[in-house]
């Protein structure tokens, strides 16, 4: 790699400074992260209190990242997590035989279509592979995680424990690039609303009698129902999507039967202003997820 080429990426690292966000550097021409693993982990250095992972390491330091980007042509990594971003990965099916596949960026844009909005006008990227990063800045206090195609087909989003690629970054299938010079914009609400996890099954109180277990899933299920109900316009969907993603695990465990959920939320969604045919379609690939991701009882209930 040239000079004017190391010169370039650093030039990406200051740039992702600039935005606010913490980077950290990925090896030359790929997307792995550049710092030692927890195994290589030596125990010095940045490490002498115990090994620091690479979201731990990124920084927004100018002199930092000036001494790291000497050493090498290191690609740029943006830790999503203490940049307070979430950023929405819209893939393209690997399989090229399938020509008629949605890609990422149609399936979100349904998704948007959905909600009663439109895509979101924002920072993005464009990736090597042809897929698009969308950036969103999120408010102090909220701490989302990653998701693998939970939201929509080939859609992903990084948050804590995630990073992307930046732009400027360089790997044999090409450049990642900002198209358009935009600025993060933030989190819509009804984008937000789907990404908050649904509450932990131990949060439920803790019986040990079947009945009662039930008895706490008739009253989960008629909470969520109202909250459906009194959603207002730009965070209706999100909310369908959340509570029936909550309510699914007490389906796949037997508490209640599809039929009165998907029957309740969808009343719910209507009720809120949704179509009957959003409402069943959210619903349905919400609890779809649930159901498979909670087949096993919490063991303490």
């Amino acid at each position: 790699m040239t000079h004017n080429a190391s010169s370039a990426l650093l030039h990406a690292a200051l740039d992702a400074v600039l935005h606010g966000w913490y980077v950290f550097p990925l090896r030359p021409d790929t997307k792995r992260p550049a710092l030692h693993g927890e195994t290589a982990c030596t125990g010095t250095g940045p490490c002498a209190d115990g090994h620091r992972k690479w979201e731990d390491r990124a920084t927004n330091d100018p002199d930092r990242i000036q001494a790291a980007w000497q050493h090498a042509p290191y690609n740029v990594g943006i830790a999503t997590g203490p940049s307070r971003l979430v950023v929405v990965d819209l893939d393209v099916p690997k399989d090229k035989s399938s020509s008629d596949a949605p890609c990422g960026a149609a399936t979100f844009a349904a998704l948007c279509e959905r909600a009663g909005h439109a895509v979101p006008d924002t920072y993005r990227t464009r990736t090597a592979s042809g897929g698009e990063h969308l950036y969103f800045t999120v408010p102090h206090g909220l701490r989302l995680g990653n998701t693998a195609g939970t939201i929509a087909p080939f859609v992903d989003t990084r948050a804590w424990g995630g990073y992307v690629v930046a732009t400027g970054s360089i790997t044999p299938a090409g450049r990642y690039e900002a198209p358009y010079d935009r600025l993060a914009a933030p989190l819509p609400a009804w984008l937000q609303a789907i990404l908050q996890p649904a509450p932990k099954a131990s949060e439920a109180p803790s019986v040990a009698v079947a009945g009662q277990s039930r008895r706490y899933a008739d009253v989960a299920l008629d909470n969520e129902a109202r909250n459906v109900a009194a959603a207002q316009v730009g965070v209706r969907e999100g909310t369908l999507f959340r509570a029936a993603r909550a309510l699914g695990r007490f389906v796949a465990w037997g508490d209640l039967p599809r039929s009165v959920v998907e029957q309740a939320l969808q009343a719910g969604g209507e009720a809120a202003g949704l179509s009957a045919s959003e409402c069943r379609s959210t619903l349905r690939s919400a609890l779809n997820w649930s159901i498979a991701h909670n087949q096993s009882r919490r063991d303490t209930a």
